[in-house]
């Protein structure tokens, strides 16, 4: 199938569209004949970072490739930067505004669910803004027969 490359915007606090871009890279995937289970893992990946940059930064941009081998997204936002990665990559550790916590986010779950299901993450930041790349293998075996 023909590779698919997207942009996106992602704006602060725009609890009504943070999403999105789950929806539509689910979209794609199913159009590409890959597995639920596959799918649904990309799916989550995606979504928690969107989530993420949407109540944490200041906004950023969502840069999505998928090939017949893998999918990729960078998320690059605009700042205020992660104070410690360590402290923010365990399981309940949560910076969320009260906005975030009021409206159901900022569990402190969604980087430790997108490194168990990424094939590959890899994550920095600085006060200037966050960058949070997701790899997503693609093998015979994540296609419908």
């Amino acid at each position: 199938m023909e590779p698919f490359a997207r942009d996106y915007n992602i704006e602060k606090h725009d609890l009504t569209n943070a999403g999105t871009i789950a929806s539509l890279t689910k979209r794609e995937l199913k159009k590409r004949g890959l597995t639920r289970d596959f799918i649904k893992k990309v799916t989550i990946g995606i979504y928690e970072a969107e989530i993420n940059v949407v109540i944490h930064s200041y906004g950023g941009i969502a840069a999505i490739s998928i090939t017949d081998d893998s999918i990729e997204v960078t998320f690059t936002d605009k700042g205020p930067g992660i104070n410690s990665i360590d402290d923010a990559m365990m399981a309940g550790f949560s910076t969320a505004s009260s906005l975030a916590i009021e409206n159901g986010f900022g569990a402190g779950m969604g980087l430790p669910n997108i490194k168990a299901v990424s094939d590959k993450m890899v994550l920095t930041s600085s006060k200037e803004g966050t960058r949070l790349y997701l790899k997503f293998d693609i093998s015979s075996d994540n296609y419908e027969s």
